[in-house]
């Protein structure tokens, strides 16, 4: 996939961007390389190798992120918290209605 100078344009236009004809190129330039390059990614065959959470531990296993237990640590406190309330129904917060 490539981009020419009047899709450069429409994106400008859609971010509101004013870019000079150089600035329009050089991004143009810039845009293409970056789809070049995801394209030579996606030659790469990557059948059998499983996804990493943390990239790092492929190298360097003593240094990947160590992640707790998912686990309930708190208890509920929601009818505690919802007694100030001015108005609640079915553990939801009651609010005026501001859009009809």
């Amino acid at each position: 996939m490539s981009l020419d100078l009047s899709d450069v344009k429409r994106l400008a236009v859609l971010a509101q961007l004013e870019l000079t004809p150089g600035q329009a190129d050089q991004t143009l330039d810039k845009l293409n390389g970056i789809f070049a390059l995801v394209e030579q990614m996606r030659a790469v065959d990557t059948t059998g190798v499983l996804p990493l959470n943390h990239p790092i531990a492929a190298i360097r296993p003593d240094l990947g992120l160590r992640l707790r237990e998912d686990v309930v640590t708190e208890p509920n406190r929601r009818e505690d918290y919802q007694k100030n309330a001015p108005a609640t129904q079915d553990g939801l917060y009651l609010v005026p209605k501001v859009i009809d």
